[in-house]
């Protein structure tokens, strides 16, 4: 299975970059021992419309243009459940296992997910209560699917 970030906006060069690099990295070279097949991170220009609900719309369309018709989506949500990173290890896993071919894991911009983009998810999760900037929402997704694929393999860096 390929898993794929799909967000609002650009990472600039610098810290929060490269630790979405280090950890996708990561994630990909010991995927393909447990069934990945990789990992990357699609990034979709912020809308310039001048209303919310427009704006949402737009990025909406774009996310949802990037997708294989048959991706499992997640729609990173304030709204969201929040599971356990062994729940979602166990989730994804469980899409591996019935033959799922793509993740995707799709970031809004700042002003969250159009209709359409909530409408096409299978799920929405939240990380957490709180309200996270977009730099640290990919680094914070990033590191959870490096977590999952240890979880998934065994490897001692998930202790809970």
């Amino acid at each position: 299975m390929r898993i794929v970030i799909h967000a609002v906006g650009r990472l600039k060069a610098g810290p929060e970059r490269d630790l979405v690099a280090r950890y996708l990295d990561r994630a990909e070279k010991a995927g393909r021992a447990v069934g990945f097949t990789g990992v990357s991170v699609r990034e979709i220009p912020e809308s310039r419309a001048a209303q919310a609900a427009a704006r949402k719309d737009e990025e909406a369309a774009a996310l949802l243009a990037g997708l294989a018709d048959r991706s499992l989506v997640i729609a990173l949500d304030e709204r969201g459940e929040t599971p356990s990173s062994e729940a979602f290890a166990a989730e994804i896993g469980t899409a591996r296992d019935a033959g799922q071919g793509e993740l995707a894991l799709l970031i809004g911009g700042a002003d969250g997910h159009g209709p359409a983009v909530l409408q096409r998810a299978a799920r929405r999760i939240a990380l957490g209560r709180m309200t996270w900037p977009h730099q640290i929402v990919r680094i914070l997704v990033a590191e959870q699917i490096y977590r999952t694929v240890t979880i998934l393999s065994g490897h001692p860096y998930h202790r809970a």
